[in-house]
């Protein structure tokens, strides 16, 4: 059709499985019904490729190294996330992998959520590099099941190894919130195993955000 994309490339061991690549692409399929702002699009599945719409400037990752984010602009790329995925919820989509590398901001401001619901489909996608920008990671947990997600953004349950539904992405919100007003990560450890440590032990310091946005902040990241 002539319109640039973004191309990303599905791991060989995940496109050889046929079980696993039917449920991927029925996936895309449900993901590519979602038709909101905030949302990058899902054109989609061709051999071992998922084509997705090229979403122009900063990840909201790059936009934190350069500091913390004043408040109004804080709140604003806030409400935008939550729409997006309040969008998605509704049609019973949960992200599981929210974390700013995975939101970008347009040059218009606009906010754009990425891999939505891939992090959904099994993985492993990769595994951990630093803890500071570790991507998708698959960890073999302790009886059935695995824990997919990023250490820093994950939800208790997720970090568990447990069953997680749209509350894990409200959880990753909160974080991602204190991030940006703040400038620095919420849970933090020399290893992915002391980052899920801390977030299912530590109670996070919100003192360091404004009063307006504390309340929001404690129903965001109440472990339970």
């Amino acid at each position: 059709l002539g319109r640039e994309v973004a191309i990303k490339l599905i791991p060989e061991d995940f496109a050889r499985d046929s079980t696993r690549m039917a449920r991927f692409t029925r996936e895309a399929q449900v993901l590519a019904s979602l038709n909101h702002p905030n949302i990058a699009a899902i054109y989609g599945v061709e051999d071992r490729a998922l084509i997705m719409e090229l979403v122009e400037g900063p990840t909201l990752s790059e936009r934190i190294k350069q500091g913390p984010i004043p408040l109004d602009e804080a709140l604003d790329i806030a409400r935008q996330i939550a729409d997006g995925l309040e969008a998605a919820h509704d049609k019973g989509i949960v992200h599981r992998d929210l974390k700013p590398a995975n939101i970008k901001i347009t040059p218009s401001g606009v906010v754009k959520l990425l891999d939505f619901g891939l992090a959904k489909a099994e993985g492993p996608w990769s595994s951990t590099t630093s803890v500071e920008d570790a991507p998708t990671l698959t960890v073999a947990s302790t009886g059935t099941g695995v824990i997919l997600g990023t250490a820093a953004y994950m939800a208790p349950e997720q970090a568990r190894g447990r069953n997680v539904d749209k509350r894990a992405d409200i959880w990753a919100f909160g974080v991602i919130l204190y991030e940006m007003l703040t400038g620095e990560q919420m849970f933090e450890g020399e290893t992915v195993t002391d980052v899920l440590a801390s977030v299912v032990r530590a109670d996070p310091d919100l003192k360091r955000v404004p009063d307006k946005v504390r309340p929001l902040l404690e129903r965001c990241l109440a472990k339970d």
